[in-house]
């Protein structure tokens, strides 16, 4: 299904779009919420390093003994409730931390609010970094009031972000399952959309391919739901049926111009013949005359021949006499019937056949139709001095019939397309373009094939392959 190209435009237009602004609306709500936790502690902080109050705490003890500010700054962080939210460092002039709230020694910190108090004009420093153990936190540095440029100490205040991090962490993982979530109820709700356009227009589309065949039964299932895609199946029945009607129409009005035209013909073609046979002499400029009505009479008459034959494989009347034949007999009288023409034209036929019978489940006359159709066309488009090679062959269940001239031969474009109704690869030789189309069908009636090859400016090479009776034996022709 996503080789198809509407679901496949679905996924790289709409789920892809969908996809991105999910994912990035998740982003930025899990960032939101990070800083606005984030926000939360960095007031916190700010709240307890209030530089007055810590300034103003440790008033005359800047600068005293070392001993004096200890006590000083122990007094500060015990005191202080700020030591019941963060953990409390005091540092002294040198830098080195004198007292902590937890009682135990400072631990490493990688973090740079210290450095940044040192040099800020505030002497105040914000920064967020990592203990030793790998715990996030975030820290505030206070500096004590310098004397003479020169520090006399600081306060740290260092709050975990443990927490917070956490509560992010959980909303990271909410806002991954609503996009999750959110993601596979428009994937089920687009491929079901999507499905239900794509099924039926692929229905339409195996029709409409069976319809451009001629099969004009074939109807597209009309949804009950009324939307753009039942509005075309609908014309696209509506139109089958004026199709069938006018197919009906054209095969009906050849069908009767057909028989019309056949009984005058016939008597046309039967008194020309007669006339021609009298003893009488006749004048040689009549006799002419009826040379050529009757020759016209007889491509007529095979034009009727033809159209009649299409007329009934159109409607599906083309109905065999199935009984048992012997297919090389049927191919004996084809050529006899045609051999003589050939050599009024100057083309020699050159013909073998297995000394055995090819017995076969056949109507003999469709079979000879074939072979008179198949070496008519070789004789037609072989000039004068050609030849057409007519081989028979029995094979493993069936017998190989094959004609081939030294004729002009057929442009590779048109050779697919021969076995078509009414097409024409060479307009200038007379003819219906229907004898192929008809020997097509009588061939795949039989269970048989019919194969062309052929090369321009060559010649034509039209292999006919009937199955054999099943339970015949191959004996001696007596």
């Amino acid at each position: 299904m996503f080789k198809s190209g509407i679901t496949k435009r679905w996924i790289l237009t709409t789920l892809l779009l969908i996809t991105v602004i999910l994912i990035a609306t998740a982003a930025v709500v899990t960032f939101s919420v990070r800083e606005y936790y984030y926000n939360i502690v960095r007031s916190k902080l700010q709240s307890m390093g209030q530089s007055g109050s810590v300034s103003n705490y440790f008033t005359g003890y800047i600068g005293a003994s070392d001993s004096a500010f200890a006590e000083r700054a122990r007094e500060y962080v015990y005191n202080s409730p700020d030591s019941n939210t963060a953990w409390l460092w005091v540092y002294d002039k040198d830098g080195d931390v004198v007292v902590t709230s937890t009682g135990f020694p400072a631990a490493e910190i990688d973090c740079d609010d210290y450095a940044i108090a040192l040099e800020s004009p505030s002497g105040r420093g914000l920064g967020e970094g990592s203990l030793s153990s790998g715990e996030k936190v975030m820290a505030l540095t206070v500096l004590l009031p310098k004397t003479e440029e020169k520090s006399n100490g600081a306060v740290r205040y260092i709050t975990s972000l443990e927490e917070v991090n956490r509560k992010v962490k959980d909303i990271t993982v909410i806002a991954g399952l609503f996009v999750l979530f959110s993601e596979t109820l428009v994937i089920l709700s687009g491929l079901f959309f999507v499905r239900s356009i794509v099924g039926p227009v692929k229905n339409i589309n195996s029709a409409a391919r069976r319809i451009a065949k001629g099969d004009y039964s074939e109807k597209v299932e009309v949804a009950e739901r009324f939307d753009e895609i039942t509005e075309l199946s609908r014309s696209i029945n509506y139109m089958t049926d004026e199709l069938a009607k006018t197919d009906r129409l054209k095969n009906d009005f050849i069908s009767t111009v057909s028989h019309e035209l056949r009984t005058p013909l016939t008597a046309i073609k039967g008194w020309t013949e007669t006339l021609i046979s009298m003893d009488e002499e006749q004048d040689e400029t009549l006799r002419q005359g009826l040379q050529v009505i009757l020759a016209e009479s007889e491509r007529l008459y095979s034009l009727v021949e033809d159209l009649l034959d299409f007329s009934r494989m159109e409607s599906g009347g083309m109905g065999l006499r199935v009984q048992k034949i012997d297919i090389l007999a049927e191919l004996d009288e084809a050529v006899y019937v045609l051999r003589d023409r050939a050599r009024r034209e100057g083309i020699e036929i050159f013909y073998s056949t297995p000394d055995y019978p090819a017995p076969a489940d056949g109507d003999p006359d469709r079979v000879k139709q074939v072979f008179v159709n198949v070496i008519d066309n070789a004789i037609k488009y072989t000039p004068a001095g050609g030849q057409i090679s007519i081989v028979a062959a029995l094979e493993q269940g069936s017998v190989r019939i094959t004609v081939s001239d030294t004729g002009c031969g057929i442009p590779e474009s048109d050779l697919p397309h021969v076995k078509e109704k009414f097409y024409k690869a060479n307009m200038s030789v007379k003819g219906s373009g229907i004898g192929l189309a008809v020997c097509e069908e009588i061939v795949t009636r039989h269970n048989g094939k019919l194969i062309i090859k052929s090369k321009e400016n060559e010649g034509t090479t039209v292999d006919i392959v009937f199955p054999l009776a099943p339970a015949s034996q191959t004996e001696g022709k007596s």
